[in-house]
């Protein structure tokens, strides 16, 4: 719980001041009716007393009614905004923080995890909050306030009432060694629920493909049974709880009569009689009062856990260094503008046992198309996230324009390329702000602009055909147009930012072998002086370019172009015999 709450603001603790002094005021006021109630008492006990006096303090018992209200009600809702503020601003950071994170960090924590962590997470925060400042600032209070009220009013009340507070704290202690385990347990099974889920919500087409819904439905009622059994077990706990709790008070209540009956008996004289009476009335309510202020604090205390697993869950996110940081550099040598060389460059994922890439090495002049081969699972879309530094070398350095990668700020490295990922990611929007999203770093993206990205990326076609063409709607994922639109609009979106350094990371496999060339050739026209780096399955996709690198296992089998390949690498030989015609190889 700390790890969050140094997150709050002096301008909050100041609000919790404020909420402390009216709770104070709440309970002087709580306090003040049972003497009113004891006072009225006595004159009604009493000959000759005049009915103006009961009325009085009738009305100054409807004041202070009234008055609790009131102050209930301003503490709420300060509360409420206090509470609402601040899970607002956890989401917020953890929104904040997650787009600060590598890949490393992501796969660390999660996807599903990590919703979980910023929407229900959140939430148990924020009830956790609300009810701390309203109950627990509240409860001890009143309970020490109370106590000392009533430590004067007779022994056998007082030790009837601690006896009653002993057995509802043994009940209490009993129920929290059975119930916090399962609260801490309850934030991790959601986690697995959402995980379920989205798994089988991503891969829905997959699952009917293959006639999977039953082995899908198995998966999801063991996760949703395991939740249930726990919310179940935790309910049933306090399910009990209340009503044990509710038999002590009524038992507490028929003691403090008892005894007042046996005192009475034994009094001497009316007067006496009259006087424990009154107290009897003034004790059962500040009896009362102890005994809600005991099961507030006790069932507070049982829901804490949850929201403490929470809050370590959220301060687990917030407090998370980026392993990815910001470097001094924002320019870089004009000269040496959209140049790209690897030194030596080796690479492992963080707590594999073996490297992805051994000791690469290449480089690319401003304006070369640079292009990577291989069999699947040889390192290429790897080698090509060092770039952009999705992950950082191991081993050797990325050096970009001259400067190796980790000395840039990430908004300036980023500025300078163009990224078109393996599987197209489109976002809820238009086909215009799809194209034009982001910042570039420079101007905002022209209408203009827009539609030229979209022709050299060969969507004109389809997009004009669209309704509302460049203002067509594109639903989250792009679900509403086939894969070779998306990839297109993904390339789009890159041509669109006019970078130093374009990288494809097989972005063309959803093409066709003619709107492929097409779009290979548009683009090379029309960017010329941007350097390309493009990761490929089909030889040609690549024979074109100015260096091909050749990747097995992780190493460099190759380094050339397409004809000094064939002569040269046995492996790229092999990938283009699999590939290409006779007649082909022969050119």
């Amino acid at each position: 719980m700390k790890s969050i709450l140094k997150h709050l603001r002096p301008k909050d603790w100041a609000m919790i001041g404020v909420i402390l002094v009216f709770v104070v005021i709440q309970v002087w006021f709580d306090l003040k009716l049972p003497e009113y109630m004891k006072t009225i008492t006595e004159l009604v006990g009493t000959p000759g007393s005049e009915m103006s006096e009961v009325w009085l303090n009738g009305e100054y018992m409807l004041l202070c009614a009234l008055g609790s209200l009131a102050t209930a009600i301003i503490v709420g809702f300060i509360a409420s905004k206090l509470g609402t503020s601040y899970s607002q601003r956890l989401r917020s950071m953890q929104f904040n923080k997650v787009d600060s994170f590598s890949m490393a960090e992501i796969n660390k924590f999660s996807i599903a995890s990590l919703i979980t962590r910023s929407t229900n997470d959140v939430t148990q925060v924020q009830m956790g909050f609300i009810m701390g400042l309203q109950i627990l600032l509240k409860a001890p209070i009143l309970m020490v306030w109370t106590v000392i009220k009533i430590s004067g009013k007779g022994f056998e009340w007082t030790l009837a009432t601690g006896v009653s507070m002993a057995v509802i704290a043994m009940i209490f202690i009993a129920m929290a060694m059975l119930v916090i385990p399962k609260f801490r347990k309850m934030q991790v099974l959601i986690d697995n629920i959402n995980r379920v889920a989205r798994e089988n919500l991503t891969g829905l087409p997959v699952v009917r493909a293959y006639n999977a819904e039953d082995h899908q439905k198995s998966k999801f009622e063991k996760a949703n049974d395991e939740l249930t059994a726990t919310y179940l077990y935790t309910t049933r706990a306090i399910a009990v709880l209340l009503p044990a709790i509710t038999l002590i008070i009524n038992a507490l209540m028929l003691a403090i009569y008892w005894i007042a009956a046996v005192l009475i008996n034994d009094a001497v004289g009316p007067d006496e009689a009259l006087d424990i009476l009154a107290n009897t009335f003034v004790f059962t309510t500040y009896a009362m009062l102890v005994m809600m202020s005991v099961m507030m604090i006790m069932i507070f205390f049982i829901m804490l856990p949850r929201a403490q697993v929470a809050a370590r869950r959220i301060g687990e996110v917030i407090d998370t260094e980026p392993s990815i940081k910001d470097g001094p550099v924002t320019e870089s040598d004009p000269a040496r503008k959209g140049e790209i060389e690897f030194r030596n460059v080796s690479f492992k994922y963080p707590d594999a046992a073996d490297y992805v890439l051994r000791d690469v090495s290449f480089s690319a002049k401003q304006g070369e198309t640079i292009a990577f081969i291989g069999s699947t699972g040889s390192g290429k879309s790897t080698l090509i996230n060092l770039v952009p530094r999705f992950y950082d070398a191991t081993e050797g350095s990325v050096l970009v324009d001259g400067v190796d990668v980790r000395e840039y700020k990430l908004e300036s490295l980023y500025n300078k390329i163009g990224y078109i990922p393996q599987k197209s990611v489109l976002f809820s929007g238009t086909v215009s702000s799809n194209v034009a999203f982001g910042d570039g770093g420079s101007a905002q993206a022209t209408e203009e602009d827009v539609r030229d990205a979209v022709r050299i990326a060969q969507g004109k076609d389809f997009v004009e055909e669209m309704n509302g063409t460049y203002d067509a709607e594109i639903s989250r994922g792009g679900t509403n147009i086939s894969g070779g639109q998306k990839q297109r609009l993904s390339i789009a979106r890159a041509v669109c930012k006019k970078p130093e350094i374009f990288i494809f990371d097989d972005s063309f496999s959803a093409l066709d072998y003619k709107t492929d060339r097409t779009l290979r050739t548009v683009l090379k026209k029309e960017t010329q002086g941007a350097t390309s780096m493009i990761v490929a399955q089909r030889i040609g996709t690549i024979m074109d370019a100015d260096k091909i690198v050749v990747l097995d296992e992780g190493k460099v089998a190759g380094i050339g172009k397409h004809k000094e390949l064939l002569k040269t690498c046995r492996v790229y030989k092999e990938i283009a015999i699999s590939q290409l015609s006779e007649e082909e190889l022969a050119i």
